[in-house]
């Protein structure tokens, strides 16, 4: 399983916006786009740099749904081209597809801390999706589909000590899409996202130019 292991509080300042990969430390006052000092790009000789160009723009956002989601380059275009052969929107319809991705699901219902954490909890069986174990991180639920922690004491005793490091956490906020027992660990898929439930700033279209240049 591919994935990026750098540092993620740079990839926030370079994208300048809180993308949440940590959720806990993010929220806690350290986060560097929080202070004056560090709330700028990484990198060496920033205050050279010149405008950015139209490309750069659309570039950023690009990248910065891309890593808000945690998808690399070649999973991105495969998502990219889903959407084109949508009928709706295309760049609405990117990010309803990036939204329905079970590690994104399972770090809505707040059972585990990070996205990152969802996607090895994933990997790790602690999940299932109606009733049965899935192991895939980019796996696309349905409405009406029943998300789970495994019934194991392992598993529950994992999500169960996950969720209070989120004590006293608001993000992600409770989700309208989303059905969530935290007693049960249980979540049920109400309907499927729409464009309003993407929690960070992004202009979809830009991202759609930069993909059909």
């Amino acid at each position: 399983m591919a994935r990026y292991t750098g540092p993620t509080t740079r990839l926030s300042r370079r994208e300048g916006v809180n993308l949440m990969l940590k959720p806990i430390r993010d929220l806690s006052g350290k986060m560097p786009l929080e202070r004056e000092y560090k709330n700028y790009p990484p990198g060496m000789h920033i205050w050279r740099r010149s405008k950015t160009s139209e490309y750069g723009i659309r570039l950023r956002e690009k990248q910065k749904v891309k890593r808000y989601y945690g998808v690399l380059e070649k999973q991105f275009q495969r998502y990219f081209k889903m959407a084109e052969r949508s009928k709706d929107n295309t760049g609405i319809e990117l990010l309803r597809l990036l939204e329905r991705r079970l590690d994104n699901v399972v770090y809505k219902t707040r059972f585990i801390a990070g996205r990152r954490g969802a996607r090895q909890a994933i990997a790790h069986g602690h999940v299932t999706v109606n009733g049965r174990k899935v192991d895939i991180a980019s796996y696309l639920v349905n409405a009406g589909d029943k998300i789970a922690i495994r019934k194991s004491d392992r598993s529950e005793k994992y999500a169960r000590a996950q969720m209070q490091l989120l004590e006293g956490v608001s993000e992600p906020r409770p989700q309208s899409w989303l059905s969530a027992d935290p007693e049960k660990l249980e979540a049920t898929v109400v309907a499927l996202p729409e464009r309003d439930d993407v929690l960070i700033p992004v202009e979809e279209q830009l991202i759609v130019e930069f993909c059909s240049r």
